[in-house]
């Protein structure tokens, strides 16, 4: 793809996230936000990293991507617009596919097929179904399956995108339909997701704003919950501190 600015890309600074184990897409979001206008990063991994492309396109950057082998592209990202992160923009939803990461330890190339199929599912540029519609199905799948993780990140993000609590009653009522009141008691009932659910329903009816509401479910159920997050994390003993120098 021909652009106006690639003869500077050899400018950019260059961010290295091959070797990281861990989510680094939160890394890149911020390092993004502080490039001016018509400025640029270059980041290097081992798989084309479209989500962080989509991301960064509603930060108002354009990118060139170069495959320099199979397990070495590096994409070139320059701003051409000053755009706001907000939620509803999609670069600041909750949650990023971080379970890509797991992916690229059994293999580079596994990931990069993950990554081109989670392109296809939430990367559309003309989508028939809209993001949210599409993120309640997916939670509904989920919850079907007894895959509260997953549901709870998918409520999270529908939450973000402006779900509304009568649209989740309704939801979790055909949950203790589809399930049956045993399965919903016992195992619906105690989960994540519908500990969410609580909490948002509970927050809006004392008159808390959604953005509140969410800063406050993502402290109680974001990555730092080990039920939620999708990738391990050894757990801290509160009173061993030898876990907590390693």
């Amino acid at each position: 793809m021909a652009t106006k600015w690639q003869d500077k890309k050899e400018t950019f600074p260059v961010i290295d996230v091959r070797n990281l184990t861990t989510n680094f897409l939160p890394m890149i979001l911020h390092k993004a936000q502080q490039v001016n206008l018509d400025n640029g990063i270059c980041v290097v991994q081992s798989f084309e990293p479209k989500p962080l492309s989509s991301a960064l396109k509603d930060l108002g950057f354009e990118h060139i991507t170069e495959k320099v082998s199979d397990r070495e592209y590096r994409v070139c990202f320059y701003r051409t617009e000053l755009k706001m992160i907000t939620f509803e923009s999609g670069a600041d939803m909750p949650f990023k596919p971080t379970a890509i990461v797991n992916y690229k330890a059994i293999d580079d190339i596994l990931a990069g097929t993950v990554v081109d199929f989670w392109e296809l599912i939430w990367g559309k540029e003309d989508p028939a179904i809209d993001l949210k519609t599409k993120l309640l199905l997916s939670m509904s799948n989920a919850i079907g399956a007894s895959r509260f993780r997953q549901a709870t990140r998918e409520l999270i993000k529908a939450y973000s995108l402006g779900v509304t609590v009568k649209e989740l009653d309704e939801l979790f009522s055909l949950f203790a339909w589809n399930q049956g009141v045993g399965h919903f008691s016992s195992e619906i009932g105690p989960s994540t997701v519908f500990g969410v659910y609580k909490q948002i329903k509970k927050r809006e009816q004392e008159g808390l704003d959604r953005r509140k509401i969410l800063d406050e479910i993502m402290e109680t159920f974001g990555d730092k919950n080990p039920d939620v997050n999708t990738l391990y994390k050894k757990r801290i003993k509160c009173c061993d501190r030898r876990d907590e120098k390693e």
